[in-house]
């Protein structure tokens, strides 16, 4: 009557069928992935699961993953939120820019540090990072239920007992009063570590840091509400390891930061 055969409507029917099946069970890969990393883009799902789509004969391309996490509205939308962290309107000395003009071929050639503000259900909490500029490996953190210095203090000591290279190392912040305090440039000093600091109000000057604060809070869902800091610290261990060790990097050719900061 429509002018379609018999053979032709079930060869649809099976084909739709198993589109059907390979569209759940690309579901299921990426949500073993978003398990871990709630808020992993789809560029870097596609690179982990590659190699599974293809030992499984699933016949998924960038442009088609894409497609099937889009019907179900699994694409990851960006959120922009703000709360100042910083106070440079301080008496304390602070630094020059010495990061302008360095190659980057290592890791721990420059470690770039920042803090960002986690909500709870009362008030906020503080997480303090230092990471590794070439591997993009987070060296230290620390989350504090204050702007005091202890917290940076507490991250710049557990960076640098991960320290593995004895290169050169500069240390690059904006102009705090955490980093500018002589608690923390007398413990830079110490350890022959270099103080750069922005020296303009560009956040270009410390765009790195500032990226990966809002990578570890936006893909570990650590904008959400909290109850209670001892959760927050939870959570930031549970990130820190699964971004530091599984999480793939499109500035380091999509390896991991502990792929690259250890491969030397």
């Amino acid at each position: 009557m429509f002018g379609i055969s018999r053979q032709a409507f079930y060869k649809s029917q099976k084909s739709k069928e198993k589109t059907s099946l390979q569209d759940q069970r690309v579901l299921e890969l990426v949500s073993y992935y978003r398990a871990q990393m709630p808020r992993l883009g789809t560029r870097k799902l596609y690179w982990l699961l590659e190699s599974k789509f293809s030992s499984e004969g699933l016949k998924v391309g960038r442009d088609k993953l894409f497609e099937i996490l889009r019907k179900k509205k699994m694409l990851i939308k960006k959120k922009r939120k703000y709360i100042q962290t910083t106070n440079s309107k301080h008496w304390l000395k602070k630094y020059p820019n010495l990061t302008v003009g360095i190659k980057l071929n290592k890791p721990e050639q420059i470690w770039v540090s920042d803090i960002t503000y986690i909500r709870m259900e009362k008030g906020f909490c503080y997480l303090s990072l230092i990471t590794d500029a070439y591997s993009r490996r987070i060296m230290g953190y620390d989350i504090s239920n204050s702007l005091s210095t202890a917290g940076s203090l507490r991250a710049l000591e557990m960076a640098l007992s991960s320290k593995k290279y004895s290169n050169s190392l500069l240390h690059h912040s904006d102009r705090g009063l955490q980093y500018c305090s002589n608690e923390y440039t007398s413990l830079l000093r110490k350890n022959k570590i270099g103080i750069s600091m922005t020296e303009r109000s560009d956040p270009y000057e410390n765009a790195l840091a500032e990226r990966i604060n809002r990578t570890i809070k936006e893909e570990f869902l650590l904008t959400e509400n909290f109850k209670d800091i001892s959760l927050v610290e939870k959570t930031v261990r549970e990130a820190v390891k699964i971004y530091n060790s599984k999480r793939p990097h499109i500035s380091c050719a999509m390896l991991t930061p502990d792929q690259v900061h250890f491969a030397i």
